[in-house]
This record gives C-alpha cells, sequence and structure tokens, in this order.
C-alpha cells in the first residue's frame, strides 16, 4: 500500500466527529486526549480562518448511555460559531452520512475534499470516512487527530491491544485512497472553489 504522506493542496471541509464530552473528558476519556483536543482545537480554528465548511457531528447515544441527549456527557467539546459554514448535525449510527444531511450539505455547498478528525477511530470516524470516500470525496485522516480507548483483552484471542493501534489500524483499512499519513498540522484549509 502507498498511502500519500502529507497532504499537499487544501480541503474545503473539515467534519469533526464525536468530540463530546464523554469522550474526551473525566473517567471516559479516550487516552492522550488532551492531545486529540489540541489538534482539534487547531484544525477547528485553521478551518474557520480557511473558509472551510466545519461540520460537527455529534452522536445521540441510547437512553442510558454515557452519549444520552441532553445530558452533561452528550454536548459538544469545541464551541460552535453556526452560520453558513459552521454546523452541528445529530446522527444516531456511526456513519456520519447515514440518516443525516451530511451529504446534501456537503454537495450543496459543493465540497471536493475533507479532513476527518474526532472519536472513535474504528467506529463513527472510520465509518463516515469510508462513506465519504465511497461517494468521491478526496479524504484526510490525520493520523495525530483521531483516537479511541484500549481494545481489553479477550482470552483465547488476544492481549489488549492498545488505542494507539487500534487507530492506527482504522485508518489504514481505509485502503490507498485516504490519506491516513498527514499530520493535523499539515492539513491546510481554504473555501470552497466558486462554481463556473
Amino acid at each position: 500500500m502507498s498511502h500519500p504522506a502529507s497532504s499537499p493542496s487544501p480541503v474545503d471541509a473539515l467534519l469533526v466527529v464525536d468530540v463530546q464530552s464523554a469522550f474526551v473528558t473525566g473517567d471516559g476519556a479516550v487516552p492522550a486526549a488532551a492531545r486529540l483536543l489540541e489538534r482539534t482545537t487547531d484544525l477547528i480554528a485553521r478551518a474557520r480562518r480557511g473558509g472551510a465548511i466545519v461540520v460537527h457531528l455529534q452522536n445521540d447515544g441510547p437512553s442510558g448511555s454515557d452519549d444520552e441527549p441532553h445530558t452533561p456527557g452528550w454536548e459538544l467539546h469545541h464551541r460552535v460559531e453556526s452560520g453558513p459554514t459552521e454546523v452541528v448535525i445529530r446522527k444516531t449510527r456511526d456513519d456520519g452520512f447515514d440518516g443525516t444531511p451530511l451529504a446534501g450539505l456537503l454537495t450543496e455547498a459543493g465540497v471536493t475534499s475533507l479532513a476527518v478528525c474526532g472519536v472513535m477511530s474504528e467506529m463513527c470516524v472510520q465509518a463516515t470516512a469510508r462513506t465519504a470516500l465511497e461517494l468521491g470525496y478526496r479524504v484526510v485522516l490525520p493520523h495525530d487527530a483521531h483516537a479511541t480507548q484500549d481494545i481489553p483483552a479477550a482470552p483465547g484471542i488476544s492481549d489488549r491491544v492498545p488505542a494507539h493501534t487500534v487507530s492506527r489500524v482504522a485508518a489504514w483499512a481505509l485502503g490507498d485512497d485516504a490519506e491516513v499519513t498527514t499530520p493535523a498540522a499539515e492539513v491546510t484549509f481554504g473555501a470552497v472553489p466558486a462554481r463556473t
């Protein structure tokens, strides 16, 4: 496999996947949550400055879950600057495109390329990135801007799998079309090109 090593041209949208209090603060936070939040904070700020579309995906978990709607854990960690280029889209499935207006919003805006960041790498991040690829978007998944939990040991199956390994495999499994070795600091943003 020959995954691209860097992101040479700007992307025109940023998808921030499930960066909610339950997953990035407190006892349930992903390992290295502080580092993840530094990266996502920087990506959001640079996407705004570049005029890119910013979409915050917010998972509505089932009753009793850490991300049950309108509980403290469900709240988005990052402040949202709602407007024509920044929105929140709520979802109930891993894939941010499944049953949501995300595809229509990106199409209407003229988006052709996007970066994806957030949690959890092998679930909502990967599912959303995979559908974006299937829809023909150029996808950048910065290797240091998505995270997950360790996979616990399973007797007779495997030892504990560290979170950073799970994240790496989840990204790599997207195949050659996704840019998965780019660091967040190298992702650049621009406004959606004007349609002619």
